[in-house]
């Protein structure tokens, strides 16, 4: 998992000045609350990651990808970007 990790680490925490840990950020990507508040990290996870990275990070984080689909198919909704996860 580190290296998965970090890759998703880097780009969700520097960019926005995050200190989260990589389950943190794994409990964000599943709770559709983070949609109300359109966290950034979040968004940047389901948009600028590669989709084989994102379900790679979701598998060692042991989230639900169906609950995390569910999270970006908010996001896609709204922001009006297609995010891959989300299809």
């Amino acid at each position: 998992m580190q290296n998965v990790a970090a890759q998703v680490m880097a780009t969700v925490n520097a960019p926005y000045g995050a200190s989260l840990c990589a389950h943190q950020f794994a409990a964000m990507i599943v709770d559709p609350a983070s949609t109300a508040q359109f966290n950034a990290p979040v968004f940047a996870f389901f948009s600028e990651l590669p989709v084989a990275v994102q379900k790679e990070f979701i598998a060692a984080t042991g989230v639900s990808e169906a609950q995390a689909a569910k999270v970006a198919a908010l996001y896609a909704q709204a922001s009006g970007y297609a995010l891959p996860l989300a299809a």
